[in-house]
C-alpha cells in the first residue's frame, strides 16, 4: 500500500469507503492538531537555536536564521551594515552616530561622507547564517564559557539515566512478578496501595525523602538521585498488567522441571515481558533524563556532579541570560531521548496495546 493511499483512506463499508465524510475530517483534523502541538515547540526551539545572539535577544520570530551583516571599517572598527533606500535606489551604509529620528550614516564605498537620513529609510542588511557558535562555544569552552563542562554533565546524565533505568526495570519487574503470578493474602490490597501512591504529588515527600537520603549518606552523590526513584508505581502497574497475560501453565511446567522462582523470572517472565519492559524503559529514560528538581536538591553542593539539566542553569544569570546557549544545549539534550525512542519505538505500540489483555 502506497503512502498516499494510506493517508487518504476513509472509514466505512465498501459502499461508502470512497466518500470523505465528517468522521474522516474530524479524525484527520485531530491527528494534525496533535502533531502540530507536539512538533511546533520542538521545531521552534531547533530553528531558534541556530539564530544569532542578537536575533534571539530581540525575539525575532522569523523562521530563517537571518543575521545582520557586519563589515570592518577603517578607523571605525567593525560596524553593522544597513540598507538605505532613496528614490528607489539602495545603498549599503553604516551608522556614523547614534540612532535618532534623523540618523547620520556613511556609505560603505565612501566612509568619509556623512549623510543625514530619516530612520525609517534604513533597514538591516541581513543574510542567512547558521550560528554554529551557539553549540560550539559551550561544548568547546570558547568565548568565555569555561564554567560549562559539557562532557562532565553529559557523563553524569548518562550514568544517572542508565543506572536508574536498569534498577527501575529490575525492581519493578520483580514486584510485578510477585503481584501477578503468586497467590498470597493481601495481594490485591498491596496492588491498590501501590497504584494509590500516584495520587500523592512528588513535592509533598521531598522533605522526608531528603532526610532519608541524608541519613544513608548519599546526599551530594549521584546515587542519591538514582536510588530514591528506583521503584515507580506506574512501572509496577504496567508490568503487572502485562505479566497477567502470560499463561500460568508455562510457569507450572517450569516448576515441574525443578526450575527455581528466580530462574523462572529470568528465563521465562522477563523475555516474554520485553514489550512492556521497553515501554517502561523509554518512560524511565525520559523521567530520569529530564529530571530537574530532585537532582537540584541533592547535587546543588557539588557542581562536578551536575547533570545537563542543572548545567543549563549556568546560562541564566540574575540580570542577563544567554538564551541562545540555552536553546542550543536544549536541542542537544533532546538528541539522546530521540535516539532511545527510535530504537525502542517498535516495542512501544505492542507493549501498550497488549497490556492488560488476556
Amino acid at each position: 500500500m502506497s503512502v498516499a493511499r494510506f493517508l487518504t483512506r476513509t472509514a466505512g463499508n465498501r459502499e461508502t469507503a470512497q466518500r470523505f465524510g465528517l468522521q474522516d475530517v474530524l479524525a484527520y483534523g485531530y491527528l494534525v492538531l496533535g502533531v502540530l502541538m507536539i512538533l511546533v515547540p520542538v521545531l521552534w526551539t531547533l530553528f531558534s537555536s541556530i539564530k544569532s545572539e542578537t536575533a534571539v535577544d530581540s525575539f525575532d520570530t522569523r523562521l530563517l536564521p537571518l543575521s545582520q551583516v557586519t563589515a570592518e571599517i577603517e578607523g571605525a572598527g567593525e560596524k553593522p551594515l544597513w540598507v538605505l533606500t532613496e528614490e528607489g535606489q539602495e545603498r549599503l551604509v553604516f551608522k556614523a552616530g547614534p540612532t535618532r529620528r534623523i540618523t547620520e550614516v556613511s556609505p560603505l564605498d565612501d566612509p568619509d561622507t556623512v549623510l543625514e537620513v530619516p530612520r525609517d529609510q534604513l533597514r538591516p542588511h541581513e543574510e542567512i547564517r547558521i550560528a554554529t557558535e551557539n553549540y560550539l562555544d559551550p561544548i568547546l569552552k570558547r568565548n568565555g564559557q569555561t564554567t560549562f563542562d559539557f562532557f562532565t554533565y553529559l557523563w553524569n546524565s548518562v550514568f544517572v539515566t542508565v543506572a536508574a533505568t536498569l534498577i527501575t526495570l529490575l525492581i519493578n519487574a520483580m514486584a510485578a512478578f510477585a503481584l501477578s503470578k503468586h497467590r498470597f493474602r493481601g495481594r490485591l490490597t498491596f496492588t491498590i496501595l501501590i497504584v494509590a501512591t500516584l495520587l500523592i504529588p512528588p513535592s509533598i515527600i521531598l522533605v522526608s525523602l531528603f532526610f532519608v537520603v541524608w541519613s544513608f549518606g548519599i546526599f551530594g552523590s549521584l546515587w542519591g538521585v538514582i536510588i530514591p526513584a528506583a521503584a515507580t508505581p506506574t512501572g509496577v502497574f504496567l508490568l503487572r498488567q502485562y505479566m497477567l497475560t502470560i499463561p500460568d501453565e508455562l510457569l507450572e511446567a517450569a516448576r515441574m522441571d525443578a526450575a527455581s522462582e528466580w530462574l523462572i523470572f529470568w528465563r521465562i517472565v522477563m523475555p516474554l515481558s520485553l514489550p512492556a519492559l521497553s515501554v517502561l524503559a523509554i518512560l524511565s529514560v525520559i523521567w530520569r533524563w529530564n529530571d530537574f528538581l530532585w537532582p537540584l536538591i541533592v547535587l546543588i553542593s557539588d557542581p562536578t556532579k551536575h547533570t545537563l539539566q542543572l548545567g543549563l542553569t549556568q546560562f541564566a544569570g540574575e540580570f542577563n541570560s544567554d538564551f541562545h546557549y540555552i536553546l542550543a544545549m536544549t536541542v542537544v539534550t533532546l538528541i539522546p531521548i530521540t535516539l532511545v525512542f527510535v530504537w525502542l519505538q517498535r516495542f512501544i505500540t505492542t507493549g501498550i496495546a497488549t497490556t492488560g489483555l488476556k
